[in-house]
């Protein structure tokens, strides 16, 4: 990719502590725009104020900066045009660290004190968890943007009524369930893991087994080891599953821990032994970049979105438009930042009110064009149901790193049957 942009300190100057309030840039051509633009309305008074927590310490910073890089770029263009229902659009980031206590304070922060009609951002599930009884009390929108657990939406939202609650990322059900559509297929029959020691790590190893199980039933799971966050030795875990013997591998870990794990089991012999790797977050675009060519080939990767899908203009465009802002191909979380603003913008203006009430009347069951295709916000639980692809790692020359091959994309509806949430029906093999 040639030069790598500003560095990480002229980054965090542009965009840290402080509002941003930026009106740089233009669209662009090409821009693919929210389905609702109205002009500004006399309820609608600005500026429009959005906090935006994600993690911008310690080992999983790169997932911040990339946060910050698409909502900048939404603000940027949004602000160009003349903001949202005419208001000039202000952008407060704060670090959330990976501690529940650390974003709740942010999330009280942003609306007592900076005035906050919105918020965004999350990259902890047991964060997002934490946080959801809060914004009730706080009674603003949160659109979260990365924490995945299927907890927030469907007993938060759906049961207990915490409507202030939106997610615009696929939650764990692509990482679980759709992993064992796909593995199923794989003439491996012995399983194991290793995966984050917490929310996300649990739940999604436990979907996986029952889903490929229902699928596949003479499969067998013959070792689990678990990391703690902020491991960087993976050594006895690597080993736990090289004496087990499994054909197939499945792992959640992700960000700088994935890299970690990858180039440990890769100077182990571990993807010489085991022919059949799953890493439901190894498409992020930190991950890709960092390990380089020291991404084994044919590993099957995912995540909660991918630069190359949809391959259609609207999400090449952006693309493009992003490398040029900022040198790096978007991450997940980028497209997730930059969509997370455009619905603020679409629900306020079809609302043609920031009121939290009337904007999450109009988010509910919304449609939004995005770089990652249509997305619809359900109204049973604020979910965003969308379609993300699977692929095998391959060498690309166009690019210093590892990229999809054999992409497939199963439909979202497909193994994310919801609603309805509870009884028959409800967990693969669907009926």
């Amino acid at each position: 990719m040639g030069k790598r942009g500003m560095n990480r300190r002229d980054f965090l100057k542009l965009t840290g502590a402080g509002s941003l309030a930026a009106a740089a840039g233009g669209l662009g051509g090409g821009l693919l725009a929210p389905k609702w633009v109205w002009g500004a309305t006399p309820a609608v008074k600005g500026p429009i104020k959005i906090g935006y927590q994600a993690i911008l310490s310690g080992t999983l910073a790169g997932y911040g900066e990339f946060h910050k890089m698409g909502a900048v770029m939404a603000i940027e263009e949004i602000n160009a045009k003349g903001g949202i229902a005419g208001q000039k659009v202000e952008m407060e980031f704060r670090d959330s660290t990976t501690k529940a206590d650390e974003a709740i304070k942010n999330a009280r922060y942003f609306v007592d004190s900076w005035g906050a009609d919105y918020l965004a951002g999350i990259d902890s599930s047991g964060q997002a968890l934490a946080l959801a009884p809060v914004m009730a009390q706080l009674d603003r929108p949160l659109m979260v943007t990365h924490g995945a657990t299927e907890k927030l939406t469907e007993e938060f939202v759906f049961k207990n009524g915490v409507r202030q609650i939106f997610r615009n990322c696929m939650p764990t059900y692509n990482d679980g369930h759709a992993a064992a559509f796909i593995a199923k297929d794989f003439p491996a029959v012995k399983w194991s893991t290793v995966s984050p020691k917490y929310e996300y790590g649990f739940t999604c190893w436990k979907m996986f087994q029952e889903s490929l199980k229902g699928l596949k039933p003479s499969v067998q799971f013959v070792a689990e080891s678990f990391a703690p966050f902020g491991t960087t030795d993976f050594r006895s875990h690597i080993n736990t599953i090289m004496d087990a013997k499994p054909d197939g591998l499945y792992s959640t870990e992700w960000a700088g821990e994935l890299i970690s794990f990858v180039r440990q089991a890769k100077e182990a012999g571990l993807f010489e032994k085991v022919k059949y790797v799953m890493f439901p977050v190894g498409a992020a675009m930190d991950v890709l970049e960092g390990l380089g060519k020291d991404m084994p080939d044919n590993i099957w990767i995912s995540a909660r979105y991918f630069f190359q899908y949809p391959n259609n203009k609207e999400n090449n465009d952006w693309v493009a438009r992003f490398n040029k802002r900022w040198n790096h191909y978007p991450a997940y979380v980028s497209e997730t930042a930059y969509s997370s603003i455009y619905a603020y913008k679409a629900a306020v203006e079809k609302a043609g009110s920031k009121d939290t009430k009337a904007v999450i009347a109009a988010m509910e069951g919304m449609e939004q064009i995005s770089p990652a295709g249509k997305r619809v916000f359900r109204k049973e639980d604020h979910q965003a149901m969308y379609d993300v692809p699977w692929g095998k790692t391959k060498s690309d020359p166009n690019y210093p790193f590892k990229v999809m091959g054999d992409m497939k994309v199963i439909p979202a509806k497909e193994y994310f049957n919801r609603p309805p949430f509870e009884g028959p029906g409800t967990t693969p093999p669907f009926k």
